[in-house]
C-alpha cells in the first residue's frame, strides 16, 4: 500500500468462504492500515455441510461469529446487502447503513432453487437454514409418531446425505428417494456398490429416473404420473444466486454467478473478488461446481491474494484439482470417494466406520480454522491440480 490510508475490506457472507478469508485476511494484513468489515444477516456460523443432522434431530454447536473474531480485529456488521453501487463503491444495507470499501469480497453463496416446480415453494422444506431445519426436525417426530413418510427429492450428495440421516434416526418412517439420475452417479462403480447397500439397509426406498412435476400439500406428482404419497417434502435439487451482483452491473453468467478472471477477481470490477458458490470459476478442464471442498481453497487464496495486491505484487493465478467425494450414510456409516482433479472418481474409495472418521474431520475442521487462522497459518487441504490446470481456461 502507497499511502497510510486506511484500506476498507467488506466481506459480503459469512459462510464458509467468507469466514476463512476474515480469518486469514485478519493474520495477513495485522500490521497494515487495514480495516476489514464482515457482513451477515445472523450472527451465528450456520454450518451448511451439518444441516442434514439437524433436519434429522440432532443439535450442533452454537458458534457466534462475533466470539470467533474476537481479538482478531475483524468487525462483524449484522445486516443483509441490499444494493452495490460500483461507481461509489458503496453498499447499502437492510439495516439502513451505507458501506463503503475499497475492496469488495463477495461471498454470499447460493439458496436451493423451489421455483421451478410448482408447489415446491409452498410445501417443500429446504436446508438453507438451521431455523427452518430445526422445525422440519419437530414436525419430522410428529409424523415418526404416526409411522408416516418422507419424501427426499435430489439423489445429489445432499439428499443421499439427508435421506440417510433421516431414515437412521426414525426407523418407524417410510423414506422415498426421488433422483433424476443414479444416487451416487458421480462416484466409481464400488463406491457406488456400497452407497446402495447402506440406502437398502436403511429401507430407503428410490424412484430413479424420474423427476418431480409438482409438489402437493401430502404427496409429489412425477413425470410418469405416479403420486408418491408424503406427509413431509424435502427439496434438495437446484440452487440460485442472490440477484445483487448482476442488478449492480457486475459482469454475470446466465445463471448470475460473477465471472471472474484467473484470481477470482470479477472481469468487469478489478476490486471485487468473488468465490464460493456465487463466482463462476473455470479451470482447463471445466467449471468448478460450489461445495466448501471448492469454496474454502478459494477463500485461503483470496486471503493471500488481496494480501500480495495490497503490497503491490500481482498475485499467481488461482489453481485447484478436487481429491474426494465425502458422503455421510447416517451417524454410523459413510463412504469416500477419492478423485482425479476434474472430480471424476479414481480407483480408490474409503467405507465404513474410517470413512465416519474421515466425514467428521471433514465437517469438523472450518469452524476451527476460522478460529485459530487469525493467528497463525492453518494448512488448507488443497490440491493444485497438477498438470491439469497449468492449461489455460
Amino acid at each position: 500500500m502507497s499511502t497510510n490510508k486506511t484500506h476498507e475490506i467488506v466481506i459480503l457472507g459469512a459462510g464458509y468462504t467468507g469466514m476463512l478469508t476474515a480469518a486469514r485476511l485478519a493474520r495477513r494484513t495485522r500490521r497494515q492500515p487495514v480495516r476489514i468489515t464482515l457482513v451477515n444477516p445472523s450472527a451465528r456460523f450456520t454450518e451448511r455441510l451439518r444441516l442434514h443432522q439437524v433436519a434429522a434431530g440432532q443439535q450442533l454447536k452454537n458458534f457466534h461469529i462475533p466470539d470467533l473474531f474476537a481479538g482478531s480485529g475483524v468487525e462483524f456488521h449484522q445486516a443483509a446487502a441490499t444494493a452495490i453501487d460500483t461507481a461509489a463503491r458503496a453498499v447499502t444495507l437492510d439495516d439502513g447503513a451505507t458501506m463503503t470499501y475499497d475492496t469488495l469480497v463477495y461471498a454470499l453463496g447460493s439458496r436451493t432453487d423451489t421455483s421451478l416446480v410448482p408447489g415446491a415453494a409452498d410445501h417443500a422444506w429446504t436446508l438453507d437454514d438451521p431455523r427452518l431445519a430445526h422445525r422440519f426436525s419437530v414436525r419430522l417426530d410428529e409424523i415418526a409418531s404416526a409411522g408416516g413418510a418422507v419424501t427426499v427429492c435430489g439423489g445429489g450428495l445432499t439428499g443421499i446425505e439427508a435421506a440417510t440421516e433421516i431414515a437412521e434416526s426414525h426407523p418407524n418412517l417410510t423414506v422415498t428417494l426421488i433422483s433424476a439420475g443414479e444416487p451416487g452417479a458421480m462416484m466409481g462403480e464400488k463406491a457406488r456398490a456400497y452407497l446402495n447397500r447402506a440406502l437398502d439397509r436403511l429401507g430407503i426406498i428410490r424412484k430413479v429416473g424420474v423427476r418431480v412435476t409438482k409438489v402437493l400439500p401430502d404427496a409429489v406428482r412425477l413425470d410418469t404420473g405416479e403420486t408418491v404419497d408424503s406427509d413431509l417434502t424435502l427439496w434438495t435439487t437446484g440452487v440460485k444466486v442472490s440477484a445483487l451482483a448482476a442488478q449492480a452491473g457486475i459482469a454475470t453468467d446466465a445463471k448470475g454467478l460473477i465471472i471472474t478472471d484467473p484470481t477470482l477477481r470479477s472481469v468487469s470490477h478489478s476490486e471485487i473478488h468473488a468465490l464460493g458458490d456465487a463466482a463462476a470459476v473455470r479451470m482447463a478442464w471445466g467449471q468448478v461446481h460450489g461445495t466448501c471442498q471448492t469454496g474454502v481453497p478459494q477463500a485461503a487464496y483470496t486471503a493471500a491474494a488481496i494480501a500480495r495486491i495490497l503490497k503491490g505484487k500481482q498475485p499467481k493465478p488461482f489453481r485447484i484439482g478436487y481429491f474426494h467425494q465425502p458422503v455421510s450414510l447416517g451417524r454410523k456409516d459413510a463412504v469416500i470417494q477419492f478423485t482425479k482433479a476434474d472430480d471424476t472418481p479414481n480407483r480408490w474409495y474409503l467405507k465404513g466406520r474410517a470413512a465416519v472418521i474421515y466425514k467428521e474431520q471433514v465437517s469438523s475442521t472450518p469452524p476451527i480454522a476460522f478460529k485459530v487462522g487469525q493467528h497463525m497459518p492453518v494448512p488448507v487441504k488443497l490440491s493444485t491440480g497438477g498438470r491439469a490446470t497449468r492449461r489455460p481456461a
